[in-house]
């Protein structure tokens, strides 16, 4: 095991997949000579050379398209998007060819392609560049949409989303990159899509936290603890496939629950999660699923206002206590 940061994690899965199956590359603006714009591509076109480290144009539409087609033919690009907010020029080839090709071919087609980058929330870069976008691709089936929140999970998710036949969606959050954590030097090390973490145990409430929202939820739920209350913490690292049945079965325990994410609230992954949880586990609710979400505005460019606009341990700590009946909703 080292301690590594989630940045340095991400570069590692890149080099050991681009090392494991020559199938594999890497496109995208400033991943080669550069090394990235946020230096997760540190070293490879120096070890891997231009051939298999890309760098492209500024045309996301053009070049997630040549992606799509070399993963028609039995290659695995790996797409990076600068910011995820560019990837909303690319997404008639997301989601309308890589999404579709293997229904609509009948399965002829395989499309084993990750489109990767930043997501979410970044330091003062204002609201083009700094919406979360995992809602608008988990809408559509055939993509799969993935969202680590430690740099072990990075590593081991990332992996898996190379490995794997479907289009992948792999989302970093910009402010997480720095953060440093415990991750395995074992070049096998993987973890599947589809399946929860249990990153906090508890019994009297369900904190489900993806993202940035996960180390959020974690304080927070020391906090409670201080105040007689234990919070089980959930982070589905994928979205889609969502792993529910850990979700449910944390629900059924502890009877209360409270979703949070810095996405805006409408349309979210966290109405859909509240959604899931009243359809199957009503009866076990004391009291009404809890949202805490980004608010419902385009991100200010005022640090004071940003801040505002992304909840914070406060928040996550009263909304446990308003499910508690320990305040006032």
């Amino acid at each position: 095991m080292s301690v590594i940061t989630m940045r340095e994690a991400l570069n590692q899965a890149l080099r050991e997949e681009l090392h494991r199956d020559e199938n594999v590359f890497l496109m995208g603006e400033e991943v080669a000579a550069y090394q990235g714009a946020y230096k997760v591509t540190k070293g490879l076109l120096e070890e891997f050379g231009d051939k298999r480290v890309i760098d492209t144009p500024i045309t996301e539409l053009g070049f997630a398209g040549l992606g799509v087609g070399a993963a028609m033919v039995g290659l695995r690009p790996i797409i990076e998007f600068m910011t995820f907010n560019f990837s909303i020029l690319a997404t008639d080839q997301i989601i309308n060819s890589a999404a579709k090709m293997l229904y609509m071919s009948g399965g002829q087609f395989k499309i084993p392609i990750v489109f990767r980058g930043p997501n979410g929330s970044a330091f003062q870069v204002s609201s083009q560049h700094s919406q979360a976008l995992e809602s608008w691709f988990a809408y559509f089936p055939g993509v799969k949409v993935v969202m680590p929140s430690t740099p072990a999970d990075a590593k081991g998710l990332l992996k898996s989303s190379i490995r794997d036949d479907d289009p992948v969606i792999f989302l970093e959050q910009e402010r997480m990159y720095g953060i440093k954590g415990e991750v395995s030097d074992d070049e096998d090390f993987t973890i599947p899509l589809g399946v929860a973490d249990i990153k906090r145990e508890g019994k009297d409430a369900t904190i489900v936290a993806r993202s940035l929202m996960v180390p959020v939820a974690l304080k927070a739920a020391e906090e409670l603890e201080k105040q007689g209350i234990s919070c089980e913490v959930i982070d589905p690292r994928t979205i889609r496939p969502l792993d529910i049945e850990t979700i449910i079965n944390s629900v059924k325990k502890t009877n209360r629950v409270v979703v949070a994410e810095e996405s805006h609230p409408f349309c979210g992954v966290g109405a859909e999660i509240s959604a899931q949880i009243n359809e199957r586990a009503f009866d076990y609710l004391d009291a009404p699923v809890r949202r805490v979400s980004g608010v419902d505005v385009p991100m200010p460019y005022a640090k004071n206002l940003e801040k505002l606009a992304i909840p914070d341990v406060d928040q996550l700590v009263q909304a446990v206590r308003e499910v508690a009946y320990l305040e006032e909703g």
